[in-house]
């Protein structure tokens, strides 16, 4: 089985601190560059998986290059360069401490939580009598905080700002670019014959004051796909729709009884099992791109990964 990255130890020139998230290490330099670098760690729950994903860490950063280029006219971004197919370098912002969670359709936790009689999500009215997997009227935005340790918590947008986490003028700029944001992923997703049914965006605020579109962007661990086509005729039926997604490992978990709660233990993830996740996020790579994915070499992944970020920080002196 082809190599994986699941984590880095880099020390760099001008680097002021690491930090390490749960697919992704960051590394600030210089308070001027953000170096973040897309690992093969693949999380569930809030828990990072036993075993890395091959060539996870590259189909993710692609992804998101890709649609942060294809997005720059709608929202700044922090995106400098991608020097490393694993490697995104931008620009350093302070991150809001508010992931903005942006749904199209009822599915995943939220049809869990309706399940359970709620016909309100982070304080958003949602009607009765819908099926899993139903259209929104509406998109509607759902915001989690992002915790430092342990599960992001849902919270309503006057709690952001009844608890001074974002001002409420700067939140208010945060929903227009996700509604927007959204909006052209739906557009790009559907040329490819897919639905972007959910997805997450993380922004931040820059040295110059302005607000920017951070970290990843409609990739399949912050995002969720349907195949556009069958997708009517799986609804009125009430199967379940094709997608891909993570969903399928969440899918998984919950089969082996694991949620990542207290005491439980993560099923044992078999090289068959681990070679299925990889076709997967490569499957989505292709579908979303409409591009062949480019299997980079993996022999000395670290090595190559310095190399490329050295190079461009030799170029792009702080």
């Amino acid at each position: 089985m082809e190599k994986v990255l699941n984590q880095t130890h880099f020390s760099f020139p001008g680097q002021k601190s690491f930090y390490k998230g749960k697919v992704r290490d960051v590394y600030n330099i210089n308070d001027q560059y953000l170096v973040m670098i897309a690992s093969d760690r693949i999380s569930a729950f809030d828990v990072v998986l036993p075993r890395g994903i091959p060539y996870k860490g590259q189909v993710l950063n692609q992804i998101a290059a890709r649609f942060l280029d294809a997005t720059a006219t709608i929202c700044p971004n922090w995106k400098i360069s991608s020097p490393d197919p694993n490697v995104t370098i931008g620009r350093f912002c302070n991150i809001y401490p508010v992931e903005m969670i942006i749904r199209g359709y009822l599915t995943g936790s939220s049809w869990r939580t309706y399940q359970t009689g709620a016909r309100t999500i982070c304080g958003v009215p949602i009607p009765d009598g819908m099926k899993e997997h139903q259209r929104f009227p509406e998109p509607i935005i759902t915001p989690t905080t992002k915790a430092k340790e342990g599960h992001d918590e849902d919270i309503t947008e006057a709690g952001i700002i009844r608890q001074g986490l974002i001002p409420e003028e700067e939140y208010a700029i945060l929903k227009k670019y996700t509604l927007s944001l959204f909006q052209k992923g739906t557009e790009m997703a559907a040329q490819q014959g897919l639905i972007l049914v959910d997805t997450k965006y993380e922004f931040g605020k820059g040295s110059d004051g302005k607000i920017y579109l951070c970290d990843e962007i409609h990739t399949p661990d912050s995002s969720r796909y349907f195949y556009l086509e069958g997708y009517e005729e799986r609804l009125s039926n009430g199967t379940p729709q094709r997608q891909l997604s993570k969903e399928f490992v969440r899918e998984w978990l919950m089969k082996n009884n694991f949620m990542g709660k207290e005491g439980q233990k993560v099923p044992e993830m078999t090289d068959d099992w681990i070679h299925e996740i990889s076709e997967r996020y490569i499957e989505l790579f292709e579908r979303i791109t409409g591009e062949k994915f480019q299997r980079a070499a993996t022999d000395d992944l670290p090595g190559r990964i310095e190399k490329n970020i050295l190079d461009f920080l030799a170029h792009n002196p702080q």
